[in-house]
């Protein structure tokens, strides 16, 4: 392998060439590597399947000028390893002309923002890039500076202030774009139920507290007029790099691309049909339009994200330290078709265009993919703000019809064991409430011995702990049954065995 850099201008025979935007049609906060795997993929298939080359990406990365300066000497071009079960292909991505780094280039950001040409505002930032309070508001602390900077930003005698997040950068920029109305789609692609709701409550918070008054009427007439916030869902499993996949690659390119990334071969993006004006063709690459994308939203977070945690929980217990491993476990297996099928696919209504029981069936053929890379450990992380969601509408929904979910009682034991196992070892849990777990861990009896764990006589001890656990404020849905926390205490043999 040569020392060369991957550029777009120095394409291997055999691997198509990348796409060359003639323009930049879309700003992205948050340029890490699940964007270039995903969103970027997306605008290039369309590029190539419409000959539309006006939608260039420039990036923004947010905490570091790391991905800008992997990319910029890189002409932007960048590879996509897409690595399956049994094959691997490699593709060169041209959708992002560059990278810029607001802490450095915010002037130029800013600019990007309010330039007519720019049609649509995306973003990957995480949940925590969102400045939310516990409660779902705004942190206005946590976009102070911005806040001010939105102020002196009007005055054209001042310098431009560094952006200090993502949220505050984003107001910032739809306010110098209203001085000339020019309309924009800003759309969000992290993983937050009813996501665009979310951002556009945000950004008017925030357009509220920076610009109070009729200071700041321009600003909300055109976010009233002329900017959407849709919806949207994304998946797909993107992995950190190994250094033999950059060896790999490096080898196939003949050039060292410092800006690889990984992926699984499954991808899907939902998006709300809501835009202000002009947008890429990204149904042409495979996206799926809709007026409507909460029944996407809940067959992801039930089917996949419910299955991904009960396997996380069987497989770490049964001492698997993959996903993949802990998926191809027959017992394991058996119980997460158990959930999907039997529990949780039932509460669903099938989104048009989609059939939950091939998705069900190739969730578990993606989990089964060692190259994911997900750890059990990693995806037990963080229970009690996951159970709600991926398992709580499934049993409020099947406790309505009438019925008790048993993958869901085996699920629940199954988080449990592993909040006890983990407490009374003293190794501790990555979770919020990890203090609350452990005092109600500790604070039930253990029959049977000092520990309780995983032999005979520590059931009576489990079964304890068990319904300790469960009585955790929010972790279930109001007015569950004793009867079903008879069923969760029922699996613990399963669980332990």
């Amino acid at each position: 392998m040569t020392e060369d850099r991957l550029h777009r201008d120095r394409v291997p025979v055999g691997i198509d060439a990348p796409v060359m935007p003639t323009a930049v049609g879309v700003v992205h906060l948050g340029i890490g590597a699940f964007h270039r795997a995903h969103q970027a993929v997306y605008t290039e298939r369309a590029a190539i399947a419409t000959g539309d080359t006006s939608w260039g990406i420039l990036g923004v990365t947010q905490r570091s000028a790391t991905v800008r300066d992997q990319l910029r000497p890189q002409g932007g071009v960048y590879a996509v390893l897409t690595a399956g079960e049994q094959e691997s292909s490699i593709e060169l991505i041209g959708s992002v002309v560059d990278v810029a780094y607001p802490a450095e280039e915010t002037e130029r950001v800013l600019a990007a923002l309010a330039a007519p040409s720019t049609h649509v505002i995306t973003l990957t930032i995480t949940e925590k890039g969102y400045a939310r309070t516990p409660a779902g508001s705004l942190d206005v602390d946590a976009v102070a500076e911005d806040l001010a900077a939105l102020r002196s930003d009007r005055q054209a005698s001042e310098p431009v202030r560094p952006a200090t997040s993502a949220i505050g950068l984003l107001v910032r920029g739809l306010a110098a774009r209203a001085a000339s109305a020019a309309p924009v789609t800003v759309l969000t692609c992290d993983n937050m139920v009813d996501n665009g709701r979310v951002l556009e409550r945000l950004v008017r918070h925030a357009a509220d507290a920076g610009l109070p008054g009729p200071e700041g009427d321009v600003l909300r007439a055109f976010l009233d007029a002329r900017v959407t916030f849709p919806c949207s869902m994304v998946d797909r499993i993107v992995p950190a790099t190994t250094a033999e996949q950059r060896d790999h690659v490096g080898q196939a390119l003949g050039a060292r691309d410092e800006g690889l990334v990984v992926g699984e071969p499954f991808a899907q993006w939902v998006i709300e049909d809501r835009f202000a004006g002009p947008r890429p063709a990204w149904e042409a690459a495979g996206a799926t339009l809709t007026r409507d994308v909460a029944p996407f939203e809940q067959a992801k977070l039930r089917l996949l994200n419910g299955t991904h945690s009960l396997v996380a929980y069987a497989g770490w217990l049964a001492g698997h330290t993959t996903i993949a491993e802990a998926v191809t476990d027959p017992v394991i297996a058996e119980r997460a078709r158990q959930y999907l099928f039997e529990d949780a696919l039932p509460t669903l209504t099938p989104p048009e265009g989609l059939d939950l029981h091939q998705y069900g069936e190739k969730i578990l053929s993606r989990f089964a993919n060692p190259h994911t890379g997900h750890t059990t450990g990693q995806v037990a992380m963080d229970g009690t703000q996951k159970i709600p969601y991926r398992w709580g509408g499934v049993l409020a929904d099947a406790l309505a019809a009438g019925w008790e979910p048993q993958g869901v009682a085996f699920g629940l034991a199954a988080w449990a064991e592993f909040v006890r196992r983990r407490t009374r070892s003293g190794e501790g849990i990555d979770d919020p409430r990890a203090e609350e777990l452990a005092a109600l861990v500790l604070a039930a009896e253990v029959p049977g011995g000092a520990d309780g764990l995983g032999d005979v006589e520590g059931l009576a001890g489990a079964e304890e702990d068990i319904r300790a656990l469960l009585a955790l404020p929010g972790l279930l849905p109001a007015g569950t049954p004793e009867s079903f926390v008879d069923a969760v205490a029922a699996e613990i043999e399963a669980v332990l065995l």
